[in-house]
């Protein structure tokens, strides 16, 4: 039974690819000059679902930077006030 849902949106039409607890997600969109990738799973000693989104070389272009980790749902921007 799918826990997450992605849908990618392109020139001509959408697709759609679901992922499990144990599977979790990755999904990429990518450029000439680099390539954005999330990535989602659930922690299951927590009980929460959690993230990143990185900056990777795509094709020779590019840099690897983490550019976000979290914890979906919740808002730690004010947690850094």
């Amino acid at each position: 039974m799918a826990h997450f849902y992605g849908l990618v949106t392109g020139n001509t039409s959408k697709a759609t690819r679901c992922g499990t607890k144990d599977s979790g997600m990755t999904a990429t969109a990518a450029s000439w000059d680099g390539a954005i990738r999330t990535d989602i799973w659930y922690d299951s000693e927590e009980d929460v679902n959690r993230y990143v989104v990185l900056m990777i070389p795509w094709r020779g272009a590019g840099v690897t930077r983490i550019l976000k980790t979290g914890i979906v749902g919740r808002d730690d921007s004010k947690e850094a006030a």
